[in-house]
């Protein structure tokens, strides 16, 4: 049985904790603490700042879990309504035990229980809290058994079926070898803390986050069965059990005490929209570019960039890397009506939003690999008007490459990462100081590509003056016109002098007309010149380059105005460039410019292949995220992808999007072609072509993606980046 005192637990997650805000989201990352007041059971309450499943753990000693059962409809329709479907239920026998991979009964937990004001069960732990996975609390209610996880991060343990998911589909997948590692990394084996200990406290308390609405009248099997389908979170329940499996010699920190970045963040959604009567069930495209927020009072104007933060710390001599981060995002949707009517809903539609992450600790791998489980905070558009909008985030797991640090007081240069999240809006009303959900007005599936770029006080155009980059973009533009949607890649070069931009890319573009036809278009090609200057920034001591960036077609703009393209950031020695296209001409999307290189191609390797491809057939939208795929490179000219992709499909003449399936086909032969040089790259295999180039380290492929697949035009951007 592995147990710890009720103190640590807490304690360091306390020390883990923090939330963007203010005039800079760094500043606010690193110094506002969580301060969130005593949640309930999420009924129909909706609380901005939190992670979606709201606590209850007023009035709980520091060794006590509070318990609360909910049931599939199906189980008990007539029991009190809650989130997702499920019905609160007073279980009728509580065990709690220790387990093994066989989820066998091995002998029960010394424990004692009450009953609160409220009519929940209270467990206190008389040995302390569990931190590991072979303690379960087993809850029967009529002949319907669940399981969860003692364990829990925030000590309200739901016991529904996402627990009971997570109990068979992590425990049972693990030898008796690898489990008493996981016990050994939770009991300190050899006096050494273990990170990861804490990755079960944290997954039991994140698969309630998921917003997945279980059917009314689904029993114990069907529910499981519907989340067993769901390719997100699935891969992110299995994803997180692999991470368990690291111990301590894995679970390392970055270099510098502190590294804050400048992130350029770029998200495609498909969904469903049912926000208007004349419109439901239609399906939707979007689009979200990171923004910068203008904030605004008496004391005068501040702004929250869009940022990122790592920490490192040591806590109870655990070596932690702890991530934060504020992303503001304006966003761009079109909704697709059967029959191939359009109607465009521009960034002026929607109040700017954010795509904040919780902070928490994650695991550095060989100083390449950041790896952990993130969620996201919910947030509130609206407040005050007609109608109030609350948008919830799934959570979802992270292998994000990281360069090595230049010293032992800088950190990585650069965070990459590609990632798949799902979520909802849904419609809020005031009850008092409460916020109340009502109805879904829209779910969507949302792929995303994120570059966080290391900032550095002071930054000098200087450092980009005079060299040679090859570059790519990936763009989505739509329309209330004659083409509604349009999505372009470019690929070329940049030559930069002083502040001009000398440029040869080649492009190409899936379209659909008015009348629903799709048209792809391979001969554009872009010359003219663009501007780049420092974007001067705004923070709470004084205005500093930091290391971003305006992108115009001529004349630069001023350091708080809107630039012609776009705004981006540069790491410090200027090796690798990330923009935010926004209402560019050719749309909103990202940007990403490599400093050439004379290196050789790499001729082996393993990497990790994330990103988004874009599919559109005359009856159908396709949004596909690689879920960390893996491409191989064999030799100076072969190469395998082994794809792995969470794909939504929106039939347009049925009017359905379905939820996000995981697709893991068989292993794609690849022509390698690396003649080109300057760091050029092609991959082609069948009718897929993958054209781009990689870093100066070998490290990283950036590439954009183009098939034709049972008559599906397909576009995208992908990155790759090494496995150690």
């Amino acid at each position: 049985m592995r147990l710890t005192s009720g103190l640590i637990l807490p304690t360091v997650f306390l020390l883990l904790s923090g939330c963007g805000g203010g005039d800079d989201a760094i500043t606010g990352a690193q110094n506002d603490p969580n301060d969130f007041a005593n949640g309930k059971n999420p009924v129909d309450d909706f609380s901005p700042g939190s992670t979606g499943d709201s606590s209850k753990t007023a009035g709980l000693e520091a060794n006590e879990v509070r318990i609360t059962m909910e049931v599939p409809g199906g189980v008990a329709p007539d029991a009190e309504l809650t989130r997702r479907n499920l019905r609160i239920v007073q279980p009728d026998r509580i065990s709690v035990y220790t387990t093994n991979t066989a989820l066998q009964n091995l002998g029960s937990v010394p424990v004692s229980t009450r009953t609160d004001d409220n009519g929940f069960t209270i467990i206190a732990f008389d040995e302390g809290l569990p931190l590991g996975p072979d303690v379960l609390i087993d809850a029967s209610y009529g002949n319907v058994r669940l399981r969860a996880l003692a364990a829990d991060a925030d000590r309200d343990v739901k016991i529904n079926p996402f627990s009971e998911y997570l109990v068979r589909n992590t425990l049972t997948t693990y030898t008796p070898g690898q489990f008493q590692s996981i016990l050994d990394c939770v009991d300190d084996v050899g006096g050494e803390l273990c990170l990861n200990k804490y990755v079960w406290s944290t997954l039991a308390d994140q698969v309630h986050d998921f917003e997945i609405d279980i059917p009314s009248t689904a029993n114990l099997t069907s529910a499981l069965d519907l989340l067993s389908g769901r390719g997100d979170f699935a891969r992110y329940v299995s994803a997180m059990a692999d991470y368990a499996l690291l111990d301590e010699t894995s679970s390392g920190r970055i270099t510098a005490s502190s590294a804050d970045y400048n992130s350029v963040f770029f998200g495609v959604e498909l969904g469903q929209t049912f926000l208007e009567s004349s419109l439901v069930n239609s399906g939707q495209w979007g689009a979200r570019t990171a923004q910068e927020e203008r904030l605004e009072d008496q004391y005068g104007v501040g702004y929250v960039y869009p940022a990122l933060t790592l920490t490192s710390f040591d806590a109870f001599n655990i070596r932690v890397t702890s991530l934060a981060s504020d992303i503001p995002y304006a966003r761009e949707a079109l909704i697709h009506q059967a029959g191939n009517d359009f109607f465009l809903r521009g960034s002026e539609q929607w109040d700017l939003n954010t795509h904040a992450s919780s902070p928490g600790a994650a695991t550095l791998v060989a100083d390449t690999r950041l790896l952990a489980g993130r969620a996201l905070y919910q947030s509130i558009t609206g407040r005050g008007s007609s109608r109030i909008i609350g948008w919830t985030r799934n959570p979802y797991y992270l292998d994000a490459y990281t360069s090595e640090p230049v010293s032992d007081t800088t950190g990585p240069d650069r965070v990459v990462s590609g990632y798949f999240s799902a979520g909802k809006a849904i419609e809020l009303e005031t009850s008092g100081e409460e916020l109340k959900r009502k109805e879904t007005l829209e779910n969507h599936y949302l792929s995303v590509l994120e570059l966080d770029l290391l900032r550095q006080r002071g930054f000098s155009l200087n450092i980009l003056d005079g060299r040679d980059y090859n570059v790519l973009y990936l763009a989505t533009q739509f329309s209330d016109g004659a083409t509604p949607v349009t999505f372009e890649t470019g690929l070329g070069d940049w030559r930069i002098s002083g502040n001009t931009i000398t440029q040869n890319q080649l492009l190409t573009t899936v379209a659909r007309d008015a009348s629903g036809a799709v048209s792809t278009d391979n001969t554009g090609i872009r010359i003219e010149s663009w501007t780049l200057s420092n974007r001067t920034s705004r923070l709470s001591d004084a205005d500093a380059n930091i290391g971003r960036l305006n992108l115009d077609v001529s004349t630069a703009s001023g350091d708080f105005e809107q630039p012609d393209l776009g705004v981006g950031a540069s790491t410090p020695d200027g090796s690798l460039l990330a923009f935010n296209l926004d209402d560019s001409s050719f749309g909103d999307g990202i940007l990403i410019a490599a400093a050439q290189t004379s290196a050789s191609a790499p001729t082996s390797g393993r990497y990790r292949l994330q990103g988004i491809r874009l599919g559109m057939t005359s009856d159908s939208n396709q949004l596909a995220h690689f879920d960390n795929a893996v491409l191989t490179i064999g030799s100076t000219v072969l190469a395998t992808l082994d794809p792995r992709t969470l794909d939504v499909v929106h039939t347009v003449g049925d009017e359905t999007v379905t939820s996000p399936q995981l697709n893991e086909g068989d292993t794609i032969s690849l022509a390698y072609d690396s003649s080109a040089g300057n760091g050029r790259v092609t991959f082609t295999g069948a009718s897929m072509v993958l054209e781009g180039f990689f870093t100066s380290d070998q490290d990283q492929f950036y590439l954009r993606l183009r098939d034709t697949v049972s008559g599906e035009e397909q576009i995208g951007l992908l990155m790759a980046t090494r496995i150690p």
